[in-house]
């Protein structure tokens, strides 16, 4: 009787999981293709058990990670099996099939029974595990189990390039936060880490044909640590042995995620010319600059040695990189030291080019022959249009759109980075609530605004917009936490934006699933920025009736928005905000966002001037 009523309470307790899991809205980013919530729920266990083709090795890598992800999500850890070995109901399947979703795509079907999740390729699981994991409760005791809302999903990205980068030159990260910083990639289903491994301030990657790369340029005595002459004079460096980027490589291949390496050429390579003075135009002597800026010395175009350096560094990128493309930077390169340099114009006259912009594109073409010859291909920041582009080039759009629609109207394949919505480097709130930035602003809301099929291409000229990546700079990001910071959740619109269909996309229905990301990022450690709980301000001015119609907005879902006008700090005593109110002028606006009871955001201020009547 007592084994009988243990029984009935376990049942019962089942069933309310089930209830409650189908009971919950889904949130998962980025937005699948199709997704379907159906009734019931898979309920998690000790007992279960991960069901794939155990012949497969890369089958059993993934199986084997995803058994530790539910493990590090749940406390839960499943037992891992072949169908041959195992003929049971409540199994997790991975299971390779033929399908028409592509490479990346899966279908995904949770159920009372179990789930399985189908896809022609390994990569396609892979994203249909993140979806899995999306699905989990959080912060919910795992005691009796974990139920997983059952789901019909069939999904594919938009893209084939959904990239971040971190530049690395000007601020060294250890292996370790690279390798999180890929975790937190994957787990948005982006599939690209742009490394930018070279900068006039720091020269990051071991090149064993010339060691000082290492010995000197990997290293500085001071940092610009924020806008204007504030120096840090403690020394800053490092770089990455073979050993290091082969590491990386790995770890990024486990999760599906290209590395793109970028060897800037011919200019930002200030710190190799302080160790070889004699790839320069003037010979130096030169010093790591302790400021940001754009600096004037670039490679001699005209020096044969120039492009034997570079042809025995890139031999080893590629060696270490099997990413079928390289990055070669291209931009910010100034043409002051080749119009003074005879090398560089005897170049100019023997080659019969017209200019300094023409010696570029000859530079940058005889670099992408030389990767081409590798079976490499080249992909550069828009400026390597000027002069003529390489025959194979693709283009990275980051001046606005501009470049990349030169680009596809010629056929070359082009990534949209543009400065206006994918610099994650700019402040993502109120500048005054903000840390050190260098400068413009990108809210959360502008970056899932962001299109990246330009309206002015034919159907046909979009075909060339591989995709598109989101970019963070290091002058003023110092730390990894920092880094997540600036990166996150504002990364999350830029997976939904490369990943999910324009027509799902849905800002309302994004910011809502957001709030559960939150507390996947917190579960993860990710130091995610909350900028998008603070208020802003959207006034209209009345100025003959010398008042202010106020309308106070977030980036959050559903925000309880409280203020004061009268000088005090807003609290749940305050004026609760539901809609434009109007003031007088002199008068200051004070609010900011509560949840739970609790205060989110710092009080946003905003004071009206007085109205002066114009003639």
């Amino acid at each position: 009787m007592k084994k009988l009523t243990k029984l009935s309470a376990i049942i019962t307790l089942l069933f309310s999981m089930g209830l409650q899991a189908q009971d919950r809205q889904l949130s998962i980013i980025p937005q699948p293709l199709e997704l379907e919530q159906k009734q019931g729920a898979y309920i998690l266990h000790e007992k279960s058990i991960i069901q794939f083709d155990d012949s497969d090795a890369e089958l059993t890598a993934l199986a084997e990670l995803f058994a530790q992800g539910l493990f590090e999500r749940t406390g839960i850890r499943p037992q891992l099996a072949s169908p041959r070995s195992v003929k049971t109901a409540n199994t997790l399947t991975l299971q390779l099939t033929s399908d028409t979703l592509g490479d990346e795509g899966y279908r995904l079907t949770v159920s009372e029974d179990g789930i399985t999740a189908r896809a022609a390729k390994a990569n396609g699981l892979f994203y249909a595990i993140q979806s899995i994991y999306q699905l989990l409760p959080i912060g919910e005791s795992a005691n009796k189990g974990v139920a997983i809302p059952a789901v019909e999903i069939m999904d594919k990205p938009r893209f084939g390039w959904r990239g971040l980068m971190l530049d690395v030159g000007r601020y060294f990260y250890s292996v370790d936060y690279i390798k999180k910083y890929i975790d937190y990639l994957a787990m948005h289903k982006m599939n690209v880490f742009h490394w930018h491994l070279v900068e006039d301030h720091g020269w990051r990657i071991e090149i064993k044909s010339y060691p000082k790369l290492t010995d000197v340029s990997a290293w500085r005595p001071s940092t610009n640590f924020q806008r204007g002459s504030y120096i840090n004079h403690n020394p800053h460096g490092g770089y990455y042995s073979h050993e290091d980027v082969r590491e990386v490589v790995a770890y990024a291949q486990s999760r599906y995620v290209t590395v793109v390496p970028e060897i800037e050429l011919p200019g930002h390579v200030l710190s190799a010319l302080v160790a070889y003075p004699e790839l320069s135009c003037t010979g130096g002597p030169f010093e790591i600059p302790e400021q940001w800026a754009i600096q004037q010395d670039i490679y001699c175009a005209g020096n044969e040695q120039v492009f034997t350096f570079l042809e025995s560094v890139l031999s080893e990128v590629v060696e270490l990189f099997p990413s079928e493309i390289i990055h070669i930077g291209g931009d910010e390169a100034p043409k002051d030291r080749w119009k003074a340099c005879p090398k560089c114009q005897q170049r100019i006259k023997d080659e019969g080019l017209k200019d300094e912009h023409e010696l570029q594109s000859y530079f940058i073409t005889r670099i992408e022959k030389f990767l081409n010859s590798k079976g490499k291909r080249i992909i550069g920041w828009d400026e390597i249009l000027e002069g003529g582009l390489a025959p194979n080039a693709a283009v990275m759009s980051w001046r606005g759109i501009k470049g990349g629609i030169e680009a596809a109207r010629m056929h070359h394949p082009v990534v949209m980075s543009p400065t206006t919505h994918m610099y994650f480097d700019y402040f993502q709130g109120e500048p005054y609530h903000e840390p050190n930035a260098i400068g413009g602003h990108l809210p959360l809301r502008k970056v899932y605004s962001y299109e990246p099929l330009p309206e002015e291409l034919t159907p046909e000229e979009q075909q060339y917009i591989m995709g598109v990546q989101g970019n963070v700079w290091g002058e003023y990001i110092h730390s990894p936490d920092k880094c997540d910071y600036m990166t996150y959740p504002r990364g999350a619109a830029l997976a939904e934006i490369a990943w999910s269909a324009m027509k799902h996309k849905d800002w309302e229905d994004f910011i809502r699933r957001l709030e559960d990301q939150y507390l996947r990022y917190e579960q993860v450690g990710i130091n995610y920025a909350k900028s998008a709980y603070q208020v802003y301000f959207e006034v209209e001015d009345d100025v003959a009736g010398k008042k202010s119609a106020v309308t106070l907005k977030t980036d959050s879902y559903q925000p309880e928005i409280y203020y004061t006008v009268d000088g005090s700090e807003p609290s749940l005593d305050s004026p609760k905000y539901h809609g434009p109110f109007e003031v007088a002028e002199y008068t200051t606006v004070r609010a900011a966002t509560f949840k739970d009871g609790k205060r989110v955001s710092p009080a946003s201020v905003r004071s009206m001037v007085r109205f002066e009547k114009t003639e």
